[in-house]
């Protein structure tokens, strides 16, 4: 079971790539991506992007010796509800 916490670190993270537009072809790092979350959050933000992998919301993508995400195309119509 989800808590609440973790259900809106996902919720952030998605927010954050949405607004920048980083989706299909355009990736940032996993650093960038949980940036700005206090320190005694970000390995918890960690654990909440590869899980955002497992359900297909982001895309990894190995890219300068580690791995870049972006928004999966496919799933933009759920992204938008769950960041509105």
């Amino acid at each position: 079971m989800d808590s609440y916490i973790e259900s809106g670190i996902r919720r952030a993270i998605l927010k954050k790539l949405f607004r920048h537009r980083i989706i299909g072809g355009k990736h940032v790092s996993i650093r960038n991506a949980i940036k700005g979350f206090p320190p005694y959050l970000l390995k918890n933000a960690k654990k909440q992007v590869i899980y955002l992998i497992k359900k297909n919301f982001l895309i990894a993508k190995p890219s300068t010796g580690e791995v870049h995400v972006s928004l999966n195309t496919r799933k933009l119509k759920e992204i938008e509800e769950i960041v509105r």
